[in-house]
């Protein structure tokens, strides 16, 4: 019960995170959030930059979301578990650039959300 309340929260961020970064994408004067807080509005290479992650997340939620027991997508492949394990490091690892953010503003939003990324995660991969 608690992966699949975790999957929930995780799945529910990435979908703010995508909603978020089509926004970026689509030229919203939000970049003070992401990519460093460098731009108000994103140059072009961030756009794009973006745009490529939207898919990422839809993959990481799967994996978890399957892991979880949530969804069947993957079809109870043998590499969903160590796969969980990955989305669970790589969500940890995004919580340090957030941390260590020159931009006030990604630091106190970005942190925390990498952080709730990373603890939903692990509570999915840890789940038997």
């Amino acid at each position: 019960m608690m992966a699949q309340v975790a999957a929930t929260v995780f799945t529910a961020f990435t979908i703010g995170l995508a909603l978020f970064q089509a926004a970026l994408a689509a030229g919203m004067p939000l970049g003070r959030f992401a990519w460093g807080g460098e731009h108000e509005r994103l140059p072009m290479r961030l756009r794009i930059s973006s745009l490529v992650v939207i898919p990422v997340y839809a993959f990481l939620a799967l994996i978890v979301l399957d892991k979880a027991g949530l969804t069947a997508i993957f079809g109870g492949a043998g590499w969903i578990g160590p796969a969980s394990w990955v989305v669970a490091v790589l969500c940890g690892l995004g919580v340090v650039p957030n941390a260590m953010s020159r931009s006030r503003a990604e630091r106190f939003t970005m942190t925390p959300v990498s952080a709730v990324l990373f603890v939903s995660a692990v509570i999915v991969a840890l789940a038997g």
